[in-house]
């Protein structure tokens, strides 16, 4: 919700369009209620590694039956679509993108969790790329600007390394049911050094996109943004590597992960207020 909104405003300040509340609130909606089809589709397909890693969820746990699961996945999937739809054509377009690259995913026969390669680029494609351009999208075209593009690539690029930070509290369930994860695959410590450049790499970007003349927003609050996640990146960096193993753990996920998203959250809230303050002026 807080990338679809943080779009918006992005969008609303670049183009000068006028502020749709509706749709911005309706596309808000749409977005949480995906997440969470995601969330459930995920939790269906991952019953054996979470009976392990996670035994706590309401499918793992027998609180619910999987077909209530299914159920309320299915509606949430449809859900979500419906008030896309009810945006704008554009908007249910990067939706549906979005809805199937979940189901790819999670789901059988693709199951791209599984796939080393593959699994890291989905979630970044969803909730990096096409998030922040379908908030811009429920204010103004994306496509007659690379603008969105250039915001949402660099969320991307964010995710593609942080998304990590949740596998290494699933090691043992992931192992055992054929996940083939960087932890997985390469060990704690190696799988620390390959994802330690997304946490900065992204930010450098944000500040190309000034001298670059990509980013229309205020020249001065973007670098001193940047700046600020660059050193916070750096300090969860040394988090991480200051006792990988200790990444391992029976809880939710490590504070690693909780970084990840304080970190999203600042980034998308910041850049939504440097294109505001651009505006005022």
């Amino acid at each position: 919700m807080a990338g679809i909104f943080s779009g918006a405003l992005i969008g609303f300040a670049a183009t000068r369009a006028t502020f749709p509340f509706l749709s911005v609130t309706l596309a808000m909606g749409a977005a949480a209620i995906l997440n969470a089809a995601s969330n459930g589709l995920n939790q269906i397909f991952d019953l054996a590694s979470d009976r392990i890693n996670k035994p706590h969820r309401p499918l793992a746990s027998g609180q619910i039956a999987r077909g209530q699961a299914w159920a309320f996945t299915l509606i949430a999937y449809a859900a979500a679509l419906l008030l896309a739809a009810s945006v704008n054509g554009q908007t249910l377009a990067l939706y549906v993108v979005a809805a199937v690259a979940t189901i790819a995913y999670s789901a059988p026969p693709l199951r791209l969790k599984q796939r080393l390669w593959a699994a890291n680029p989905t979630i970044a494609l969803a909730r990096g790329e096409l998030l922040k351009v379908a908030g811009w999208a429920t204010v103004a075209t994306v496509f007659r600007s690379i603008e969105p593009w250039y915001i949402g690539f660099i969320y991307f690029v964010f995710l593609l390394g942080a998304t990590t930070t949740k596998d290494f509290a699933d090691l043992e369930g992931d192992r055992a049911s054929g996940c083939r994860t960087l932890p997985v695959r390469y060990g704690v410590r190696t799988s620390v050094r390959l994802i330690s450049p997304f946490f900065i790499l992204p930010w450098l970007i944000l500040a190309a996109g000034v001298p670059l003349k990509i980013l229309s927003g205020s020249a001065p609050a973007i670098l001193v943004l940047s700046l600020i996640l660059v050193v916070w990146g750096y300090w969860v960096i040394r988090l991480l590597n200051r006792d990988p193993h200790a990444l391992v753990s029976k809880g939710e996920n490590h504070p690693g992960w909780q970084q990840m998203y304080w970190m999203m959250m600042a980034g998308h809230l910041g850049l939504a207020g440097a294109y505001l303050i651009r505006l005022s002026h």
